[in-house]
């Protein structure tokens, strides 16, 4: 299983423009945080919606490093800023790296999801999870508070941001030298996970 590092690389933010926006507020992982500009899956997000005629515009507010915590606090004016349609919400690994209590990262989590609905916006939440050298039921209690909080907030969400990634039979191929961050190969993978639970929100 992959978790995110702890750094200073933001992913550039889209000028606003007339058509609706899907915000994406995340980390490394959608941040594309050690790979070439306009290859992860937020950047190839964009190309998809352009292709299949889908006029929204996609701002990636995503963060290297970020926790639940700084998502947070940062939601408010970005949904000030651009009034999205959708927010897409990929943020958590951090605060496992951290060791940051699990009650903060769900109660973070839910802030962030009341919040956008508040705003007007459809809510995507993209779970992650943590390698087995956390513990079994740490990684199972961490792992299913993101199903948690889809539910009760009754938001979108893709259970694992990295499935047929980390736990694929190409795994290894699938890694960046540190074994944290994808290489670009495995950011398709990456959209067709959100790309499942995402487009039923922009009917």
């Amino acid at each position: 299983m992959a978790l995110l590092a702890l750094g200073g690389h933001a992913a550039p933010v889209h000028a606003q423009g007339a058509r609706p926006a899907i915000l994406v507020v995340g980390d490394s992982l959608s941040a594309e945080y050690g790979i070439p500009r306009g290859s992860g899956w937020v950047a190839l997000l964009e190309k998809r919606l352009a292709e299949q005629k889908l006029a929204y515009q996609v701002v990636n507010a995503s963060i290297s490093g970020d926790t639940t915590s700084g998502g947070r606090s940062r939601l408010p004016a970005l949904l000030t800023q651009h009034r999205p349609k959708v927010v897409v919400i990929a943020l958590g690994g951090n605060d496992a790296l951290r060791g940051l209590p699990l009650d903060m990262t769900q109660a973070n989590l839910t802030e962030m999801a009341r919040a956008a609905r508040a705003a007007g916006a459809k809510v995507l939440i993209a779970g992650i999870a943590v390698p087995p050298n956390y513990g079994r039921k740490y990684g199972e209690d961490f792992f299913r508070l993101f199903g948690t909080v889809a539910k009760a907030q009754g938001t979108a969400l893709v259970p694992f941001l990295l499935a047929g990634v980390a736990d694929g039979p190409d795994a290894d191929e699938m890694f960046q030298p540190d074994r944290i961050h994808p290489k670009a190969q495995a950011h398709p993978k990456m959209l067709d996970n959100v790309w499942v639970a995402l487009k039923p929100l922009l009917r």
